[in-house]
């Protein structure tokens, strides 16, 4: 783990007292109790069967504020460290509903990452198909550069490297790529934006991206095609596969049961498409507030509960569901565990030494005042965390350790 320098400490205070949420930079410093389960990620996936060409995918469960989001970004990390592209999707009921496959790839191409240094990721390193696009292309540039080529010997090689790319599954992700690059090799941005419009699934215009092999759109009867055909470019140009992060940031709102059925089926099809040798090198997780949207009487809920109902364990990582309340044995030994690093946090983002023992009591009153509201609608982990930095602040001002009413949210 990198130094905690004090701007970043700054950082992961304000985002974690503000709202409860991790940062995406930062969360590395106040985890806990997770080391069991991605020990057994590492081992059993991502070091081996996913980068060896499998899939897999996997529900998690967690209440709001239970902990889903800092799973998901501790599970990037560990994929970046074995060269897979990550992509977390936060699911939105407006901008990426699951009963439209169609948007939920946009959302997975628009949240495309490749592995990141700390640096990088504090630069505000720009998502997406684009970017990721404008940086493979960079690479390759730069990897002929440095061998001295230049003029038509480095415009051989880079033609040679799109050439490369065959074996797709869809022919018009595989033009689509292949223009996208050569636009770049020939400073068109005018064609690179088009192209990469119809990547990013933002439109279809015969005329326009017709020009460039691409003939059919991207829509809810292509959407997993195309998922498969970007993991499948991804492996070829050198990365281990796709690690795709979906966060039921929202509940499902009130759906008609046309689109809930839509929704159940597509989850099944996605399940399904893991266990098929044609979407080699991708993992999914797919992380929800509760298990309520299996709760249904017909045949779709049905054979959807059965693919999610094994649960994955140190000893059975082959299950699907990942519930993130069984991860903690000791909830209040848990949160002090979390109460103490972040309090590293703290004193290195204000530059103030704690005395140990006002701490001490400052950590057991925010754990026991947020752990007593543990049925509420938001998970006492967020509640926590909240409530800790709320005390810290009271004790570094008032020099005294606060009150239970001082802490009350």
């Amino acid at each position: 783990m990198n130094e905690l320098r004090p701007d970043i400490a700054r950082r992961i205070i304000e985002t974690v007292g503000a709202n409860g949420i991790p940062p995406e930079y930062g969360f590395q410093f106040f985890t806990a109790g997770l080391q069991p389960y991605l020990s057994v990620m590492d081992e059993e996936y991502l070091s081996s069967f996913i980068k060896q060409g499998g899939s897999a995918f996997k529900i998690v469960v967690g209440v709001y504020g239970g902990g889903k989001t800092h799973f998901l970004y501790s599970v990037r990390d560990l994929a970046w460290r074995y060269n897979f592209v990550v992509s977390y999707v936060s699911l939105s009921p407006e901008e990426s509903p699951f009963h439209r496959l169609d948007r939920v790839y946009k959302a997975i191409v628009g949240g495309m990452m490749p592995p990141l240094t700390t640096d990088e990721m504090l630069s505000g390193y720009e998502q997406g198909i684009v970017s990721f696009l404008r940086a493979w292309y960079s690479q390759q540039f730069q990897e002929f550069t440095n061998k001295g080529l230049s003029g038509e010997e480095l415009y051989e090689e880079l033609e040679n490297t799109v050439e490369t790319i065959e074996g797709i599954e869809s022919l018009s992700f595989t033009k689509a790529i292949k223009a996208a690059f050569r636009a770049l090799m020939e400073y068109q941005e005018d064609d690179f934006i088009n192209i990469c419009q119809w990547l990013s699934a933002e439109g279809f215009n015969r005329s326009t991206h017709g020009a460039h092999g691409i003939f059919q759109p991207i829509d809810r009867t292509t959407a997993l095609t195309m998922m498969r055909s970007l993991v499948q470019w991804i492996r070829q140009i050198g990365y281990s596969g796709l690690v795709i992060l979906l966060d039921e940031a929202e509940r499902i709102p009130s759906l008609s049961s046309r689109q809930r059925e839509q929704h159940l089926s597509n989850l099944r099809e996605m399940i399904d498409a893991c266990g098929h040798t044609n979407f080699q090198g991708v993992m999914i997780f797919y992380a929800v507030p509760d298990e309520n949207f299996l709760e249904g009487r017909t045949q779709v809920y049905e054979a959807l509960r059965q693919r999610v109902a094994t649960v994955f364990e140190t000893l059975n990582p082959s299950g699907v569901k990942i519930d993130l309340k069984e991860v903690v044995a000791s909830p209040l030994p848990f949160l002090c565990e979390i109460g103490n690093k972040l309090a590293v946090v703290y004193q290195t983002a204000y530059n103030h030494e704690f005395e140990a023992s006002a701490l001490e009591e400052t950590i057991e009153m925010a754990a026991e005042t947020a752990y007593e509201q543990r049925f509420g609608d938001i998970g006492y982990k967020r509640l926590f965390v909240q409530t800790l930095i709320r005390g810290l602040h009271f004790l570094r001002l008032r020099g005294t350790p606060p009150e239970v009413g001082d802490l009350q949210m």
